[in-house]
């Protein structure tokens, strides 16, 4: 796999998000409040990071799509719910979500 195919399973880039949305999927935002409050995907959650793991049975029974700044604490978050049956998808930075 090249450093594209990577970057594009680390990000999920060839998923339809939208797709996901009109199924039933729900979106969480996993920055920091403020972060959250400056600019967000309209109906998205925000759960920050340090407290999914408590949040987890929230979101038991839900396809989730994760959004943060860049992508990172996504994917961390995606690893979360993944070892917790959640079936969950990296969007990276909440932009690349379409209002």
């Amino acid at each position: 796999m090249g450093i594209l195919g990577i970057i594009k399973s680390m990000f999920g880039n060839s998923t339809d998000y939208n797709a996901l949305i009109n199924n039933g999927a729900v979106v969480v935002d996993v920055r920091t409040p403020g972060e959250f409050q400056s600019g967000h995907v309209k109906g998205s959650q925000n759960i920050p990071l340090d407290v999914l793991p408590q949040k987890v049975s929230q979101l038991k029974g839900k396809e989730v799509i994760l959004v943060c700044r860049s992508g990172g604490r996504a994917m961390r978050a995606k690893s979360i719910l993944q070892n917790n049956g959640i079936t969950a998808h990296n969007a990276g930075a909440w932009q690349n979500i379409k209002n």
